[in-house]
């Protein structure tokens, strides 16, 4: 069988799967849970952003492997990556700019997702044969929905799909290909040297576990966010004339057929908000059911504390920076040349800030994408601990790094196309657990707050 056939074949199964009716899924959960939870996002969103501050003190005497920010820096390790530039730069080039409001829409919703997600990781969570935490929603799925047939099922589903969307989707592929084509064109690097380099940091880093998978994310990852979106606002800065006019384009493009221009070849409503919804859950990947395996090994007492913190991670990846690197892709008009993907946002960069740009993007893809491997190994763990047991994690590690280390010899479409596969068939057992789980969350969400204004009249503070 021809590659060709092999991509046509792969081609039709991800459109399938990711119709219309998976779309509305994940956006419709978010919708419900946004309103079963009272605007949580909205509402709490200066709570958690101070959660997020205190985050890096852990509980005495609290279960957990890292701090809430360590738990939270992981998710964002491997949430902020490739999505942020190379996926906002597609969904634009293919959608147009109203692809950007319908991804920033799905991230908004998408933020009550996570924190329902994140807080049930919490809940339902349990420490291994190791002594190591173990949660997300295999663990869920199967201790809050146990008196159900299905639950077993879902489960074994939710974790054999996640455990190839870390072998075959978003943890290996995408990444180690953008990194392999950044280092060649930025630095002349072979890709042979790329691989053998990444497979060993790799190697080092995710042998040491969560601990020291989450001490390298809290270094990186705030340090190469805020020098990426130093970069955009920079660049947002200097064409800040231009701003009105690309916001009311971003809007109008969302519901009205975005004429061809340039290089762009136009493109209606449906595809806009086809290749926006698919793009920004790539990227912030709630309703995935990846981040709350994160969630679940934080050093924290309660599910809606860590469920807050986990929320400003969708926050932070799409409200921020995918809206960003949108806007600086349109202001620029980069989006209505002939380059696509991360040549269209270094393109972008480099109008501006010359050479300096070029680096910005190159050095960050490349830092986002390690960091999303290393997130991702995680994650493919704790589904194969709960498939295999403990004794099954070294031989996932090991088959993990020899196939980061073959990621720099694949065929970009076929990546691309895979990894959206593996991606909605790991949300689907996520979302009918989430679903079916709500009352569990409103009713932690319910009580949680009840009890901090409680502890607010008592201490006569103003309630929040």
């Amino acid at each position: 069988m021809s590659g060709v056939n092999v991509l046509e074949i792969l081609t039709g199964i991800d459109q399938l799967i990711w119709g219309p009716q998976l779309l509305i899924l994940l956006v419709g959960t978010g919708i419900f849970l946004t309103w079963k939870l009272g605007m949580v996002q909205v509402i709490r969103l200066p709570l958690a952003l101070k959660y997020v501050l205190n985050s890096r003190k852990t509980e005495i005497g609290v279960q957990g492997d890292v701090s809430s920010f360590g738990a939270l820096s992981t998710a964002l390790s491997s949430t902020i990556g490739t999505g942020n530039i190379v996926g906002v730069a597609t969904a634009i080039k293919t959608g147009g700019p109203g692809a950007l409001f319908w991804m920033l829409l799905a991230g908004f919703f998408g933020m009550a997702t996570m924190y329902s997600e994140s807080l049930l990781a919490v809940k339902y969570r349990v420490t291994d044969s190791n002594g190591q935490m173990s949660g997300g929603p295999m663990y869920y799925i199967k201790n809050g929905l146990g008196q159900r047939k299905y639950s077993q099922t879902l489960a074994t589903a939710f974790a054999f799909f996640g455990m190839n969307v870390a072998l075959f989707g978003i943890g290996t592929f995408p990444q180690v290909n953008s990194i392999v084509d950044s280092a060649r064109i930025a630095f002349n690097i072979h890709e042979t040297l790329s691989a053998f380099v990444i497979s060993l940091l790799v190697a080092f880093v995710t042998l040491g576990g969560i601990r020291r998978i989450a001490g390298v994310a809290q270094l990186l990852v705030p340090l190469m966010a805020i020098s990426y979106v130093s970069g955009c606002l920079i660049i947002i800065g200097l064409n800040f004339e231009k701003i009105p006019e690309t916001l009311t384009l971003i809007v109008s493009a969302a519901f009205t057929e975005t004429a061809a221009r340039g290089g762009f070849l136009g493109a209606g409503v449906m595809l806009a908000v086809r290749m926006g919804i698919a793009r920004g859950i790539f990227s912030n990947e709630s309703g995935l059911g990846s981040a709350p395996i994160a969630a679940a090994a934080a050093k924290v007492k309660e599910p809606v504390r860590q469920g807050l913190i986990s929320m400003t991670g969708t926050f932070f990846d799409t409200i921020i920076v995918c809206f960003m690197t949108g806007i600086v892709l349109i202001v620029t008009d980069s989006w209505t040349g002939d380059l696509a993907g991360a040549y269209m946002t270094s393109y972008a960069f480099s109008t501006v800030l010359a050479e300096f740009g070029n680096y910005i993007v190159t050095v960050g893809l490349i830092l986002f994408a390690f960091t999303t491997i290393l997130g991702w190994n995680y994650y493919g763990e704790r589904c194969t601990e709960f498939l295999f047991g403990v004794k099954g994690i070294l031989p996932y590690k090991i088959l993990y790094i020899l196939i980061v280390a073959s990621g720099a010899f694949m065929t970009l479409d076929v990546i691309w196309v895979l990894a959206d596969i593996v991606n909605g068939l790991m949300a689907i057992p996520n979302l009918i657990a989430l679903l079916a789980l709500r009352k569990v969350v409103t009713i932690e969400t319910k009580q949680y707050f009840e009890k901090l204004k409680a502890e607010a009249s008592n201490s006569g503070e103003i309630p929040k």
